[in-house]
């Protein structure tokens, strides 16, 4: 055997050390990309937002404090708009249709949600997932589409509303020339259309609820209903506040039902009898281009409103649930 075969291979040379000041600076970018890197992931979203959400909101704050012409001059006036809106009776109008239609399809549409997704939530039912993605469906129908269905429903001499109606006695009901009938109307296109949403969020919130909570309950003799009581809703807070205020946001920003079923018309009706506060908005600061500055006190006005039925809606819930 030769000398060479049996030489053990040299050993690798010990890498040399790293000089202090490449050291020191890897730290250094170590904890920068620790504190930034956050902040750069979620900045997107906040640019987004400051480019079309934050500025127009300040934009509009400015608009509002002057006599605003789109296509003139426009001279500061101050809150002279805001008094204005306690005198306005076409305001006032579009706050009451705005709040009827709310109430009309948010709570029933809330109540259903909740029931179909403890439905929905049962283990006994069987083609649980057809159900979910049919429910869904009809948020996905464009709203144009559903508009123009349900004023179909509604017509006054031809609409199968009215035929139903008919065989109990009823005259027809001209559905958009007053205020109770068009609120129901446009209330049931919003709570067929957003009924499925608001239950696939709640449904998503009841599923993650423990289901040792529901076995305990059962061992102690809780029927279903104590159950639905005393565990559901308590651990469903955080996600029925969260539909809540969805519905809230959107129900006081309605504009595309009433205005489709009005075929079109911005002020709601003959009469205005269902113009919301988003029609009128969009009546002053676009249709009528010289009252911008005008509309862009609506524009405030309702988010205010929005911002309180929000707290008020979110104070309530979280108290009944307790």
């Amino acid at each position: 055997m030769s000398l060479s075969a049996t030489t053990a291979p040299p050993s690798p040379s010990a890498p040399p050390p790293t000089p202090p000041r490449r050291r020191s600076r890897a730290i250094t970018l170590n904890r920068l990309d620790l504190k930034l890197s956050p902040y750069l992931y979620i900045a997107p979203f906040f640019v987004v937002f400051g480019i079309f959400g934050f500025y127009p909101m300040l934009r509009t704050a400015w608009m509002s404090l002057h006599d605003w012409d789109l296509i003139g001059d426009h001279s500061f006036i101050g809150f002279d708009n805001y008094t204005r809106l306690f005198t306005d009776e076409y305001f006032w109008n579009a706050t009451i249709n705005t709040f009827g239609i709310f109430i009309l399809s948010t709570i029933p549409q809330l109540l259903l949600a909740l029931f179909l997704a403890t439905m929905l939530n049962r283990t006994f039912l069987r083609a649980r997932t057809l159900f979910r993605m049919a429910i869904f469906m009809p948020n996905v129908v464009s709203v144009a589409a559903v508009a123009i269905v349900f004023g179909m429903l509604f017509q006054r001499d031809f609409g199968l509303i009215n035929w139903m109606l008919s065989l109990f006695g009823v005259d027809a009901v001209d559905w958009d020339a007053q205020k109770w009938s068009s609120w129901t109307a446009i209330a049931s296109m919003v709570n067929w259309r957003w009924t499925g949403y608001n239950t696939l969020i709640l449904l998503a919130g009841m599923q993650a609820i423990p289901k040792d909570l529901y076995e305990a309950a059962a061992i102690d003799g809780a029927n279903q209903w104590k159950q639905f009581w005393r565990i559901t809703l308590p651990m469903l807070t955080p996600t029925f506040v969260f539909v809540v205020t969805l519905s809230t946001i959107g129900g006081l920003q309605l504009f595309t039902e009433p205005l489709v079923f009005g075929n079109g018309n911005i002020i709601g009706g003959d009469q205005r009898e269902f113009q919301t506060l988003a029609m009128y908005m969009y009546e002053l600061g676009i249709e009528n281009l010289s009252s911008a500055g005008y509309g862009a006190a609506v524009a405030w006005a309702m988010f205010v409103m929005i911002a309180l039925v929000s707290l008020v809606n979110f104070l309530l819930v979280r108290r009944s649930v307790k």
